[in-house]
């Protein structure tokens, strides 16, 4: 009797646990068919599936060519249009002083949280303003273009090395895959800052610690746990139990010996290690916010170079005239003595067609492909006569406004850094608030100044020296978006007459 009485009530347990699940599953669907049909934001167009899931968003993510998939979706619904549920992005240029530049700061969505360790973010993956706020503020003075201008010297010796490279190319006719060079180099320069030494990625030809493959796994994690960053935590506390090595685990090893090699140590330098541990010394900072800084400058602090560079030489390519144009700029100023040797970043920041080739090439090619998402704030945002209710989540990807025509002209999709030249301040102005490359806002990327300061110098040195020619086999431009869009072709390279 007493057995019967225990398979009855553990029957009914089961029973009760049973309609409980069911009522939560009916509960969740009543309230996303609700929302998408009869919410505040239901009117707002987009892939049917977009309203009910966010499946669509990552399928399309893994896809690898989101920034492509945005641009259409633009074209097809709209200045505002649905990616998920409760996400939305916005070509509306308007929208760029309401979300990035208000006075109220809308804070960064849960997105970037897999972009860093869920317990201790880092300064990209913090979304606390305040936090941020002060992460940064610790570290800024480290990134201004005065300080970093003391590092001219560190650029100049990866740029010498590059160009001895390229001449081994030249000598032996033989082509090279342009964005892995142009990381190399850009790592290499990384390291010099950082820790005072280069990686040797270019000295070896090979990612020898496996940086940038680290960055790479990394990124591809990230950018499809970004749909869903409610999984990251979990992931990141079972790879905590597991004792799971993450894709990050050769470069905070590589860190780590970095920080113990110098720590307690009277070696003297101006690197960026050496003033982080100066700083803790001073209590100002901790060990983990040396281990964050240092990450930071080792997983972001090329890519953007890397692509841009590589967006640069390409474009050339492309667009011959401009090519001869900045050529002709380099030359005038050597024969004129007022290019030295090498170009140091004072004369380049005043080389008008560079500094518009640069800017071009952020433009037609930014490195990061997704939105950048922001959290409403709870009073509601109105943005080009839409109401966003607080928490929904909203932002612009470069590439949409890049490609307005309202903003850059018939001729977007077209390379021509004489937009930058011809434009009057009034267009201009709009323009350069249009222009996301390196984020907008107190969200900037930390690693603008650097970035700048890297191709404002080796470009000139690339063109005084060296012709390219894409190769005709493996020359076709290919790109894949994880979160960086980071593109593949090669090239032949010869040394120009008289070099």
């Amino acid at each position: 009797m007493n057995d019967r009485r225990i398979v009855l009530t553990q029957d009914k347990g089961q029973s009760y646990t049973a309609q409980l699940l069911y009522l939560i599953v009916a509960g969740y669907i009543a309230h996303t068919v609700y929302y998408a049909y009869w919410g505040p934001t239901a009117r707002i167009p987009g892939p049917w599936l977009a309203r009910f899931t966010r499946l669509w968003e990552l399928l399309k993510v893994s896809k690898g060519h989101f920034e492509q998939v945005n641009i259409d979706l633009h074209k097809k619904y709209g200045p505002i249009v649905r990616i998920s549920p409760n996400t939305f992005s916005i070509s509306d240029p308007s929208a760029i002083k309401q979300i990035y530049l208000g006075r109220t700061t809308l804070m960064k969505s849960k997105f970037y949280e897999p972009f860093g360790d869920p317990l201790d973010p880092n300064l990209f993956s913090e979304t606390d303003i305040k936090k941020h706020a002060q992460s940064r503020k610790e570290v800024a003075h480290l990134y201004s273009m005065s300080f970093l201008v003391t590092y001219e010297g560190s650029a100049d010796r990866c740029n010498v090395q590059l160009c001895a490279k390229l001449r081994n190319f030249a000598r032996h006719r033989t082509a090279f895959d342009v964005p892995t060079w142009m990381q190399f180099y850009a790592h290499d320069v990384i390291g010099e800052i950082t820790f005072g030494e280069p990686f040797g990625m270019m000295a070896k030809g090979q990612d020898e610690h496996g940086i940038a493959d680290s960055i790479d796994e990394t990124m591809a994690y990230a950018s499809r746990m970004a749909v869903i960053p409610e999984l990251h935590r979990w992931v990141s506390w079972f790879g905590r139990v597991a004792h799971l090595k993450t894709p990050f685990h050769n470069i905070q090893k590589y860190i780590l010996e970095q920080i113990d090699s110098r720590s307690g140590s009277d070696s003297v330098g101006i690197d960026f290690l050496k003033k982080l541990l100066t700083l803790r010394e001073d209590d100002k900072i901790t060990q983990l916010d040396i281990e964050k800084t240092v990450g930071n400058n080792i997983m972001a602090g090329a890519d953007t170079t890397v692509i841009s560079l590589s967006a640069v030489i390409y474009s050339l390519l492309k667009n011959p005239g401009t090519e001869t144009k900045l050529r002709e700029e380099i030359d005038t100023l050597a024969a004129a003595g007022k290019l030295s040797n090498p170009v140091t970043f004072e004369q380049a920041r005043h080389m008008p067609y560079l500094q518009a080739c640069i800017k071009e090439a952020l433009r037609v090619h930014p490195a990061v492909g997704r939105p950048l998402l922001r959290v409403v704030s709870p009073e509601g945002l109105t943005i080009a006569g839409q109401y966003f209710p607080g928490g929904a989540i909203i932002g612009i990807n470069a590439w949409v406004a890049h490609y307005n025509e309202d903003i850059f002209g018939r001729d977007a999709t077209t390379f021509r850094p004489e937009r930058w030249l011809e434009s009057d301040k009034e267009k201009l102005s709009v323009m350069e608030q249009s222009l996301l490359a390196f984020g907008a806002g107190v969200r900037t990327c930390i690693g603008k100044n650097l970035s700048m300061l890297e191709m404002s110098k080796v470009i000139p040195e690339l063109y005084r020296q060296f012709e390219f020619e894409l190769s005709e086999s493996e020359g076709a431009w290919m790109t894949w978006n994880n979160w960086f869009v980071k593109p593949a072709f090669e090239c032949y390279v010869r040394l120009r007459e008289g070099v």
